[in-house]
């Protein structure tokens, strides 16, 4: 028998290096309007909700020189002719920006979606044709006003039409937040209490519902005592077993989530949620892992020792903030090793107006979720996940058909909505979703150029 000679084959590289990446709180007093705060004021809720960034002149006081003018010049066009959000930023989020110097300023991730300016936008397609302010037609689904039935035993709670910052993608743009020069908001027509007492009877109606995500909104912008109220009410109705607390706060606020009365209500309803067989998680929305601060880790875990069930973080892809692979292993290793924050979804940008520079195609979100296996324990690695219209979250490769040249996605759904209820076909639809129109070939973009210059 000839013996075989195994010579060793050279190391490569994996594609991704694994390296735990300790946490850091950059520094408040480089920044020339913040240089004489001290620990105690930057760590207090108070005084962060007060020195918001809300506009140009304001962006401009804390930031002096270290931007050039032409930046503030094309955040104003932006402000005056694209944007769908009004500007409001806490200096938790600002700071964790790259402030360098303006090339560095653009280019940072967490400013591209925060503080969009008008050369971000993409000058052929800012907008889908098809791009529509409530996208996922969540008000269609309405129960009663601002609680969506769109899944069969889950409900979405909007409490509240605010924020503590408000996110250039927000996908409830039709609602939250303050008016812009292109976009009036709707409003709710009841008051705050008549509705979540109509939330809370149709809930106490409708024993189907197990589950309840609590949103808005921000839950962290509702008076705390408010807060604990309906949540407590909630965990008063038999059938209610799952609530979740939506709050990007935890990462753009986290000073409000560290407040003595606010830990030791979250406490309360730890108790009241396991004396019942319930159970209460935290929702964040952490998009690149720049924000993941150790101020964002001490919130994450204060909340941990309360007794919640979990603290889960659903991200947004973004193109220019974190569509590569090694930018989301990044930030869910810096969530799930550093901060205890479980990395859950990431959602594929919905289509509202203004959002095109951010989308990216179906195809491009299935390599993106090919690239991320296999590093992360199969318990924490986020599902990317596209929220189709009229059907609800499906994981980017379940479309049935899928024509890549239009970029048309089709998708089928197993459960009826309040908008299909009396309809018998309505599980063998076929549900539309679009690429952007820059990420099709030659042929697909001039198939939607003609449809856009014929006639209305």
């Amino acid at each position: 028998m000839t013996a075989v000679l195994h010579t060793e084959a050279p190391e490569r590289a994996q594609p991704y290096e694994y390296r735990r990446r300790p946490l850091t709180e950059p520094d408040w007093r480089r920044l020339p309007g913040w240089h004489d705060v001290t620990r105690a004021d930057w760590e207090s809720a108070q005084w962060q909700r007060a020195h918001c960034v809300k506009n140009v002149r304001q962006l401009r006081a804390v930031l002096g020189d270290l931007i050039d003018d032409a930046f503030y010049a094309d955040l104003e066009r932006d402000q005056a002719t694209r944007a769908t959000m009004s500007m409001l930023v806490t200096p938790q989020m600002l700071n964790t920006m790259d402030t360098a110097g303006t090339d560095a300023f653009y280019a940072d991730p967490v400013r591209r979606y925060m503080i969009p300016v008008f050369s971000d936008r993409r000058a052929d397609w800012p907008s889908h044709p098809r791009a529509a302010r409530d996208s996922l037609h969540e008000a269609e689904m309405w129960a009663v006003e601002g609680l969506t039935h769109r899944y069969p035993t889950k409900v979405l709670a909007e409490i509240l039409p605010t924020c503590p910052q408000y996110c250039g993608h927000c996908t409830r743009m039709d609602l939250v937040g303050n008016p812009t020069p292109t976009v009036a908001k709707h409003r709710f027509g009841l008051r705050p209490p008549d509705r979540h007492e109509a939330m809370l009877d149709y809930l106490r109606r409708t024993p189907s519902v197990r589950d309840v995500v609590v949103s808005g909104g921000d839950v962290a912008n509702m008076p705390w005592p408010r807060l604990e109220a309906f949540v407590s009410a909630l965990l008063d109705v038999d059938n209610i077993r799952d609530i979740r607390l939506a709050t990007k706060a935890l990462m753009g606020l986290p000073q409000h989530w560290l407040q003595d009365d606010v830990l030791a209500g979250m406490e309360r309803l730890a108790v009241k949620a396991r004396e019942r067989g319930a159970q209460i998680a935290v929702h964040t929305h952490v998009n690149t892992a720049r924000s993941v601060t150790p101020l964002v880790a001490r919130a994450a875990r204060a909340l941990l020792d309360t007794g919640i069930r979990d603290v889960r973080n659903q991200g947004v892809l973004l193109r220019g903030v974190n569509t590569d692979p090694h930018a989301l292993l990044d930030l869910s290793f810096a969530l799930l090793d550093e901060a205890q924050i479980m990395p859950y979804y990431l959602y594929m940008c919905d289509m509202i107006p203004g959002s095109e520079h951010w989308r990216l195609a179906v195809w491009e979100a299935q390599e993106l979720q090919l690239a991320i296996m296999g590093y992360l324990p199969g318990f924490a690695t986020p599902r990317i996940v596209c929220d189709v219209p009229y059907v609800g979250k499906r994981w980017v490769h379940q479309p049935v058909d899928y024509d890549r040249v239009r970029g048309v996605s089709y998708w089928t759904k197993n459960y009826r909505t309040g908008v299909d209820a009396a309809d018998p076909d309505a599980l063998a639809h076929r549900y539309e979703y679009f690429d952007p129109i820059h990420t099709l070939p030659p042929e697909g973009r001039d198939w939607w150029r003609e449809r856009a210059a014929r006639p209305a």
